[in-house]
């Protein structure tokens, strides 16, 4: 049992109120008190007087130290005690500590949620975004912010983004890699621009933005859609990244005709202007 000495067990001699404190792992005050209310009653005696714990006595006390272990009133331990011999008490306290094991498992696994979910929510550090959507991209950023800083689209993805956790990133990562194959898949396939499939794949993508980054009407998507075949490093994203040459040309033939679909015939310089 818990706590059992090996005196007690072994040689089977009786102990004095400071070895059983030492052996059993309570404190002499306790020992006092369990006396005093009757609880466990050292019953052996020493020639000198003194009172002895015997081998009955610490079976006693184990069950005691067992169920206070488990948060059992005083008095609850002793009717219980009243009842039932060993092997019944031990029956018991096995089956309040596998109930108290099951209760903790279950809190466990709710903080081990909570836990996962601070986590998601903490901010990304730069080494975290670098890894996550490549060095190259991420270093464009500054020159990013130099270029349309100003711009209302800019100020509000980047009010929108001081809100997201890692699960958020990870989920535009995931849908962004998404788009793009699906993008390439039907430009493989030799999917005209201006068929319904393709389409439906950049209004996607225009959704996309418009949802995680800034609002992105059709005008504006078009305005991307210049930019990935007037920028190298956006045409390479597309044609070099997916192994697809011509696919950001498609991608933006594909912007134009979604839009005009949406009944967008000409982008104004303003829209240009504003572009992210």
């Amino acid at each position: 049992m818990v706590g059992m000495t090996r005196s007690a067990t072994v040689t089977g001699a009786a102990l004095t109120v400071g070895e059983v404190a030492r052996e059993v792992g309570v404190t002499v005050r306790t020992l006092h008190h369990y006396d005093q209310i009757g609880l466990v009653v050292p019953s052996g005696r020493s020639q000198a007087g003194y009172r002895l714990y015997t081998a009955a006595d610490l079976e006693r006390l184990q069950h005691v130290v067992v169920y206070r272990r488990l948060e059992m009133p005083l008095d609850d331990i002793r009717t219980m005690l009243e009842s039932g011999d060993a092997a019944e008490h031990l029956r018991r306290q096995r089956s309040v500590v596998m109930s108290r094991l099951d209760e903790l498992s279950e809190l466990v696994a709710a903080i081990d949620d909570a836990l996962e979910k601070t986590m998601d929510q903490q901010a990304m550090t730069y080494e975290d975004m670098k890894e996550l959507f490549g060095g190259e991209f991420y270093d464009h950023q500054d020159e990013a912010e130099q270029r349309w800083g100003n711009t209302d689209a800019w100020k509000q993805g980047q009010r929108r983004v001081k809100s997201y956790g890692r699960a958020e990133w990870e989920q535009i990562k995931a849908e962004t890699d998404q788009m793009q194959t699906a993008m390439a898949e039907l430009f493989a396939a030799g999917v005209a621009a201006d068929e319904v499939p393709a389409m439906d794949a950049v209004e996607t993508h225009r959704a996309h933005i418009d949802r995680w980054w800034y609002d992105c009407s059709p005008a504006m998507h078009c305005c991307l859609g210049d930019l990935y075949v007037s920028d190298p490093r956006f045409t390479a994203s597309y044609d070099e990244a997916m192994g697809a040459e011509g696919l950001a040309e498609w991608v933006r033939a594909a912007i134009y005709a979604n839009a005009e679909r949406q009944g967008v015939h000409d982008v104004g310089v303003e829209e240009t202007a504003e572009q992210p």
